[in-house]
C-alpha cells in the first residue's frame, strides 16, 4: 500500500485541475498511459521488494556466520534470539549527577 502523505496538501479542486490537464495532454490516450504507469509501478515495487529480500538475507546471513555453523533446530533458537537482539532497545542510563553548586561568600 502506497503511503498518501503527498496528498495532504490537494484538496478536489487541486484534484479535478490535475484531470484536466492530464486530459488536455494526453486525450483519447489517456487510459493507455495510465495503464503503462500502472505496469511501471508494479515492476519498481517488486524490483523494490527484492531488493528488500536480497538485503534481509544478506544480513541475516552475516548474522549467522558469525554465531558460526548451526544444524536444524538450533537455527531456530538462534534466529530467535537475533530478532529478539535486535528489537530491544538501549538501557537507559541517567547521566550522573553534579554535586550542588554552593555560592561563594
Amino acid at each position: 500500500m502506497l503511503p498518501i502523505g503527498f496528498l495532504e496538501g490537494l484538496n478536489p479542486v487541486t484534484l479535478l485541475l490535475i484531470g484536466a490537464i492530464a486530459v488536455l495532454l494526453f486525450g483519447e490516450r489517456l487510459p493507455e498511459v495510465a495503464r503503462s504507469m500502472g505496469k511501471r509501478l508494479v515492476e519498481f515495487r517488486r524490483g523494490f521488494q527484492n531488493l528488500q529480500d536480497e538485503l534481509r538475507s544478506a544480513a541475516f546471513a552475516d548474522t549467522n556466520t558469525s554465531m558460526g555453523s548451526t544444524s536444524g533446530s538450533d537455527y531456530s533458537t538462534r534466529t530467535s534470539e537475533v530478532d529478539q537482539d535486535l528489537a530491544t532497545a538501549p538501557k537507559f542510563v541517567p547521566p550522573p549527577s553534579e554535586p550542588p553548586v554552593t555560592p561563594d561568600l
